[in-house]
């Protein structure tokens, strides 16, 4: 799952859910990445960090959603561990509760996002960083294309996505669509479904 936490190189810094129905998930991730020979870090309890959910690389940056289920402090420690600059970008739409919802870095260097779920520093931090940007429409992004998997050249993409589909397709990606459909009632698509690691 997504919201593990965020792995960076051989570091696992592990997630502190928002919710009580999650947090008793947060000790097997974490001894799972010690068997495997991780350095883990746990965050202080008061800040909650739902990881990869909220947090996606885009180059050398990590984009950082926060206030719905991260807290924007949280990310000061990050910074101090992985060494990147970290890029806050606050959620306002209640619809897009983690960044990787309405956030999708490729990697060719585009991103394909929802701009609604941001505010306005958010939207501007976006165009000033990001030069190769693509604007899902609200439809498609209230079916999670932006939480799609992309790796390479292959995106794995929820069905009835067929503008961002086509986009992609046009930028030499190859689509692989699944039917989520199921799964969108849980609130959440492909991306949630993995980490990497």
């Amino acid at each position: 799952t997504a919201n593990a936490g965020l792995v960076y190189n051989s570091i696992f810094i592990r997630s502190n859910f928002r919710f009580k129905e999650r947090k008793g998930e947060a000790k097997y991730f974490e001894r799972w990445f010690k068997k495997n020979g991780y350095r883990t870090i746990k965050l202080p309890q008061e800040f909650n960090f739902e990881g990869e959910g909220d947090a996606l690389f885009h180059g050398e940056n990590l984009f950082a959603g926060y206030i719905i289920r991260s807290d924007i402090n949280a990310y000061n420690i990050i910074s101090n561990v992985i060494k990147k600059r970290i890029l806050p970008l606050e959620l306002v739409n209640n619809k897009f509760y983690h960044l990787d919802t309405c956030f999708l870095p490729l990697p060719n260097g585009e991103v394909v996002y929802y701009p609604y779920a941001f505010d306005e520093f958010g939207r501007k931090l976006v165009k000033n960083y990001i030069a190769k940007r693509i604007i899902i429409k609200k439809p498609e992004a209230l079916r999670f294309g932006c939480n799609a998997i992309a790796i390479e050249k292959d995106v794995i993409l929820n069905t009835g996505c067929v503008n961002l589909k086509n986009k992609l397709l046009e930028l030499n990606y190859r689509v692989f669509e699944a039917n989520l459909s199921e799964f969108i009632k849980a609130g959440g698509s492909a991306k949630c479904l993995v980490l990497f690691i």
